[in-house]
């Protein structure tokens, strides 16, 4: 999978074939967020997206990195993207298409209104069935049968690998490394057909867990709005928790925390930078930081530790602060007027 923002849309450039090459390529998402920058190592939780004790509920596409493991089955609207190596718990269940790269493993069923695309060597614990075409490379394993509506279609990599490294070496040997040169860069340019991800997805990136007892992400995490999370979370980075949302645990960050308006945290907060506590948060555990910054309406039902100091936020003080600032700047003005136009 590849993933590139072209006028502000994420795209992602799946392998359909996994003949020629075996790894997922991805460049950065430009997406800002309150208090980070999402790049390709950020987990994304989308707004409203529920995790129960085995599974995940969510809206748009997810996109499941290499070797990451995820111990909840996945349950979504949009189409399912898995990487290599990686090891998916749960089933998996998706209207549209799911794709699932080599060495991949899947603990449960897989359920598909749309196409499959198995490649070489994952296995499939439970069961498959999809309405769509199904494409399987080699040595795939179903271990409880499979229902397709569509074709189906084995593939058998080695031919042509063997066929391009003979040609590329006959090449080699007539001296024309130019030739040599062009054919990679084609085969570069042309592994798949570009495909456009929904608006709302849900991120994985590499060689994250994710349980109900303890995950660790090796970047940043961004949490939407209206969400429930299970467990305790170990980030190598900052996190962003939007309002409105739940976690069941706690947060360990290396970088910022910023805890959005009326979210509830059954757990602690650690954190080795700033953490922000804005307007009615509930926490029900301690608050250890460099810095911390506190509305006064949040609740804290634990200690506060900051080597820094503890700074209280006034929102009411703030706004009408930017109110006078506006005033001041005439854009309290030009903003009336333009109501007016329109």
């Amino acid at each position: 999978m590849r993933f590139t923002d072209i006028y502000g849309i994420a795209y992602i450039n799946f392998f359909l074939s996994w003949n020629i090459k075996r790894r997922l390529l991805y460049n950065a998402i430009a997406n800002t967020i309150r208090i980070m920058t999402f790049d390709r190592k950020t987990l994304v939780i989308p707004d409203r997206t529920l995790f129960e004790e085995k599974l995940i509920l969510t809206k748009g596409d997810v996109v499941i990195g290499d070797r990451s493991f995820l111990r909840f089955g996945i349950n979504t609207d949009g189409r399912i993207f898995v990487g290599e190596h990686a090891i998916i718990d749960g089933n998996l269940d998706s209207p549209h298409d799911v794709r699932v790269d080599i060495f991949s493993t899947i603990g449960g069923d897989i359920k598909s209104g749309g196409n499959v695309y198995l490649g070489e060597k994952t296995k499939i614990k439970g069961a498959l069935s999809l309405k769509g075409d199904l494409d399987v490379g080699d040595s795939v394993e179903i271990e409880k049968g499979f229902e397709a509506k569509g074709w189906i279609n084995i593939r058998n990599p080695i031919p042509i690998v063997i066929y391009i490294f003979v040609y590329l070496l006959q090449l080699l040997k007539m001296g024309r490394s130019e030739e040599i040169e062009r054919i990679l860069e084609e085969l570069e340019q042309n592994d798949g057909d570009t495909i456009p991800i929904s608006e709302s997805f849900l991120f994985l990136p590499n060689n994250s867990l994710i349980s109900t007892s303890n995950s660790k992400v090796e970047g940043s995490v961004q949490i939407g709005k209206q969400c429930k999370l299970l467990g305790n979370y170990d980030i190598k980075g900052n996190v962003s928790v939007d309002e409105k949302s739940e976690i069941f645990g706690a947060l360990k960050a290396t970088g910022n925390v910023f805890i959005g308006k009326k979210v509830k945290i059954y757990g602690d907060i650690t954190s080795t930078g700033m953490v922000n506590i804005t307007e009615q948060v509930d926490i029900k555990g301690n608050v250890t930081a460099e810095e911390i910054l506190l509305s006064k309406t949040a609740v804290i039902q634990g200690t506060l530790l900051a080597k820094k100091g503890i700074s209280f936020i006034d929102i009411s003080k703030e706004q009408a602060i930017e109110k006078v600032k506006r005033y001041d700047n005439d854009v309290d003005v030009v903003d009336e007027v333009k109501k007016m136009l329109e």
